[in-house]
C-alpha cells in the first residue's frame, strides 16, 4: 500500500503548476489516464491574459473578465486573479520561459474576442501551451512520481465517509491498484468528450465531476459550457481548434467572400463574447449555410499561426484559399466542482483546481485566455495553503482485488452519448430536447459503489452519463439564456437568476443564491 502526502490526478498546467510549488520535502504523485502531455493545456494554442502592457491595468481586466461571464463570477476572486496576472508572468519569464516579442524587444500582446486592451501574450506563434507545459514539466522535482495510462475510477473515503483518503486506479491490463494521500487533489480537466464536436484532447469527458460526485461533493453551475466558435470543420467532423487569435489578427468570420456573418451583430464584431459568435454560426449553418473564416488579409500566416497551419494541411485544407471551414464545438466548462477560495472541496481533504472546478473566476462565459492563467493562478495558491497544513496520517487499509471478473453492463457507447449531446444539449438548448435527453440518460443507472468489477471502458461511459446527467439538470432548471447557456425558449436574461447557482450533489439540487439562501427543489438524479 502506497502512501503520499499530496496526490495529483491530472497533468494539465493546474496540477504541475502546483507539483512544481509544493515543498520538496513532500512525498507527491502525479496520476494521469494517458501520457503525461496529453492534456487541454498541452494544446492550448491562443495564448495567456494578463494586464502588463503600459497602457493596460488589473482594473481593466477584472472589467473584461466580469462582462465576458455576465457579471456571475466571484468578483473577489477575479480581481485576485488579475492583479497577480503580471507577477506571475514575470516569474515564468524569470525562470526561463520566453513568451514572444516584437520587434522593439517588449512582449508582443494581442487582442482576442472580448478584451479592451492588447494583453495575450504567446509562446511560439500559437503553442504556448505546450511551450509553458513544456517549462514546467522541466521544473518537476525528481522525488515528484509520476504514474501514466492509469485511470483513476474511484476516491477512498474513510470509515465514516466524511474524508478522502485515497485512489483506486485501473491500468491498461485491468488490473486495481491503491494509492492513498492526506491531500488529493483533482485537477482532471473539462467535459468536451461528452460532445461530438470538440476543441478537447479526446480523453478528457468529466471524470473529475463523477469522481467528486461520487464522493460526495458539491457540483455547480454544469450549464455553463462554452462552445467555441472556431474549431476546423471537414466532412463532417471538427478536427482541431482554430485559436481566436486569428481573429485577433484580423481574420473576418464570412459566409462567401466579402459577405461578414458578424456585421451589425455585436458591436465588437468579430471578437464578440465567444457564446455570440458561436451563437451565430450554429445558426447559419443550422440553415444550411457553410461558414469559414477568411485569413487571406493576414500576412505570413503560416509563420504566425504554425499550428493551425500544420491542422489544415493534415486535413487537406489549402492555406492559399484564403477560407478556412469552420463549426463550433464544445470547448471549455465554466462550472464544476464547487471549491473556496484555495480549492477545497465540500468533502474533506479533497481539492479541486482547473478546468474541473468552479472557482468563481469564469461565471456564465469564460474571458479568452483566461483559462492558463486560472491554472498558474490557483496551483500556486494551493500549493501556499497545503505547505502550510498540520496533517495527519490517516489511512486505512484495503486489500489489493488485481485482475476482477468483468460484469455485463446496461449502458450507451460513447459515440451515442456524445451525438445526443451535441444535439440535445449544445449551443442552443430546448425543453423539448432536454427532457427527451433527460428521459434517455435516466434508463442508465449510474449509482452502483462496486465499480471494480466493471472494465476501464464501461466505467468511462458511466462517467460521462453521470456527467452529461448533471449537464442536462442545470440546463433544464435554468429557464434563462445566459453566457455559454443558450435556451431558445428563454433567449433573455432574467433578472431572478442573476445570483443563484444550481449546486447538485448525492443530497439532491438547491437553487443557492450568493445570499446564502437556498431553496430545495425537486432532484433529477
Amino acid at each position: 500500500m502506497e502512501k503520499y502526502n499530496h496526490i495529483i490526478i491530472g497533468s494539465g498546467i493546474a496540477a504541475l503548476q502546483l507539483a512544481t510549488h509544493l515543498n520538496k520535502s513532500s512525498k507527491v504523485l502525479i496520476i494521469t489516464k494517458s501520457k503525461l502531455n496529453e492534456s487541454n493545456s498541452y494544446r492550448a494554442q491562443g495564448g495567456i491574459a494578463a494586464a502588463i502592457g503600459d497602457l493596460d491595468h488589473p482594473t481593466f481586466h477584472y472589467k473584461d473578465t466580469l462582462k465576458a461571464g455576465c457579471f456571475f463570477q466571484n468578483e473577489n476572486a477575479v480581481m485576485e486573479l488579475a492583479q497577480n496576472g503580471p507577477r506571475i508572468i514575470k516569474s515564468l519569464n524569470g525562470n526561463g520561459l520566453l513568451f514572444d516579442e516584437d520587434d522593439s524587444g517588449d512582449f508582443s500582446l494581442g487582442m482576442e474576442g472580448a478584451h479592451s486592451q492588447n494583453r495575450i501574450l504567446h509562446c511560439g506563434g500559437d503553442a504556448t501551451g505546450k511551450h509553458i507545459m513544456n517549462h514546467l514539466f522541466s521544473e518537476i522535482p525528481p522525488q515528484i512520481a509520476i504514474v501514466e495510462n492509469e485511470f483513476v475510477f474511484e476516491l477512498i473515503l474513510n470509515s465514516d465517509r466524511n474524508k478522502c483518503i485515497g485512489i483506486k486506479s485501473m491500468d491498461e491490463n485491468g488490473e486495481v491498484h491503491h494509492y492513498f494521500g492526506q491531500n488529493i487533489i483533482l485537477a482532471v480537466g473539462g467535459v468536451g468528450g461528452l460532445f461530438s464536436y470538440t476543441s478537447n484532447e479526446k480523453s478528457i469527458a468529466g471524470d473529475g465531476i463523477a469522481l467528486a460526485y461520487r464522493a460526495g461533493a458539491e457540483i455547480v453551475d454544469m450549464e455553463f459550457i462554452q462552445f467555441h466558435p472556431t474549431l476546423l470543420f471537414v466532412d463532417g467532423e471538427t478536427r482541431g481548434l482554430i485559436s481566436e487569435a486569428v481573429r485577433g489578427a484580423g481574420a473576418r468570420l464570412v459566409t462567401a467572400p466579402g459577405v461578414y456573418l458578424m456585421d451589425g451583430k455585436h458591436t465588437l464584431g468579430d471578437l464578440a463574447p465567444r457564446h455570440i459568435v458561436a451563437k451565430e454560426i450554429f445558426n447559419r449553418r443550422a440553415s444550411g449555410v457553410d461558414v469559414f473564416l477568411d485569413i487571406s488579409m493576414i500576412p505570413d500566416f503560416e509563420k504566425k499561426f504554425p499550428t493551425v497551419s500544420k491542422i489544415c494541411l493534415e486535413n487537406g485544407v489549402a492555406l492559399e484559399s484564403g477560407l478556412l471551414p469552420v463549426a463550433p464545438g464544445c470547448h471549455f466548462l465554466m462550472g464544476g466542482i464547487s471549491v473556496n477560495e484555495v480549492g477545497e472541496t465540500s468533502v474533506n481533504g479533497l481539492y479541486a483546481i482547473g478546468e474541473t472546478a468552479s472557482t468563481g473566476i469564469h461565471g456564465a462565459n469564460r474571458l479568452a485566455s483566461n483559462s492558463l492563467l486560472e491554472g498558474l493562478y490557483f496551483g500556486e495558491k494551493l500549493a501556499t495553503y497545503l505547505n502550510k497544513l498540520n496533517v495527519s496520517n490517516e489511512f486505512i487499509s484495503i486489500n489489493e482485488e488485481g485482475v476482477l471478473n468483468r460484469d455485463q453492463l446496461f449502458i450507451p457507447n460513447k459515440k451515442e452519448i456524445k451525438e445526443k449531446m451535441m444535439s440535445h444539449a449544445g449551443i442552443i438548448r430546448t425543453n423539448l430536447e432536454l427532457v427527451e435527453i433527460e428521459g434517455w440518460l435516466t434508463q442508465f443507472s449510474v449509482q452502483d459503489n462496486a465499480l471494480d468489477k466493471y472494465s476501464k471502458e464501461q466505467i468511462q461511459v458511466l462517467f460521462m452519463v453521470q456527467c452529461a446527467k448533471l449537464i442536462v439538470n442545470g440546463a433544464l432548471l435554468r429557464e434563462e439564456s445566459r453566457g455559454g447557456h443558450i435556451r431558445a425558449d428563454f433567449p433573455s436574461e432574467s433578472q431572478c437568476w442573476q445570483e443563484v447557482h444550481i449546486v447538485q450533489s448525492k443530497n439532491g439540487i438547491e437553487m443557492r443564491r450568493r445570499t446564502n439562501e437556498r431553496h430545495q427543489v425537486e432532484v433529477h438524479a
